[in-house]
């Protein structure tokens, strides 16, 4: 679908939402960031995963992915609260290797693969570089990240932890270092939104989740019997 015809479409869809509506998708998709993006690797408990898209949402972090190496993720809608109706959800499943398709992907577009886990190499995450676009890792509840990801991973970080248990739960553990990203991110790199394009591909996408019917009604508006 063209540009001009997905505008037409936007236009379209906008009738069947409030003028409130309206106004916060506009303030929302403002603050969007592309410069970071989550990743998580055969994270196999669904309410973790949700609460982590849950967070995402939260701090305007727009692309999760997803490295389903043993399972189907399966997101809890009581604890994700709608989230993922508003991000743009990538699952890696399809390959022999799904983890080291979905690096070489990231790598692709641009992305340091930023790994969360103790090593020879980590820095704390409150002294991560973020003027270039960031991929964050995290593994599974118990044993971490891969080795695939130990191997192909540009940098390593941790949170500071100072109990005796010197864990964080996953979902917390992504929030912290989305917390503590995003706010230098925002103040420190001038291009951290999103792309016009991207802001049209999104918008878009948001209005067909949100309008009922939508696939129905696109289909008549292009196609009027």
């Amino acid at each position: 679908m063209d540009n001009p015809q997905k505008i037409e479409l936007i236009n379209y869809l906008s009738s069947f939402i409030s003028e409130k509506r309206k106004i916060r998708f506009d303030e929302v998709i403002a603050m969007r960031t592309q410069h970071l993006r989550v990743v998580l690797e055969n994270v196999y408990q669904g309410h973790n995963a949700s609460a982590v898209l849950r967070s995402c949402e939260s701090f305007g972090i727009q692309h999760v992915h997803f490295i389903e190496n043993r399972n189907q993720l399966k997101i809890s809608d009581d604890v994700a609260m709608g989230s993922s109706n508003w991000l743009n959800i990538h699952r890696h499943n399809k390959s022999d290797n799904n983890t080291v398709e979905a690096i070489k992907h990231l790598k692709s577009l641009g992305y340091r693969i930023v790994a969360t886990s103790p090593h020879k190499n980590d820095c704390t995450i409150d002294k991560l570089p973020v003027d270039k676009k960031l991929a964050l890792v995290f593994g599974t509840e118990i044993d971490g990240i891969s080795q695939d990801v130990f191997e192909h991973a540009d940098e390593f970080v941790k949170i500071p932890m100072y109990g005796f248990t010197e864990s964080f739960n996953v979902s917390v553990c992504a929030a912290l270092c989305m917390y503590e990203l995003t706010t230098r991110i925002r103040k420190e790199v001038p291009s951290y939104l999103l792309s016009e394009q991207e802001k049209l591909d999104v918008y878009f996408d948001w209005l067909k989740n949100s309008v009922e019917k939508s696939e129905a009604l696109i289909e008549n508006y292009l196609n009027p019997k």
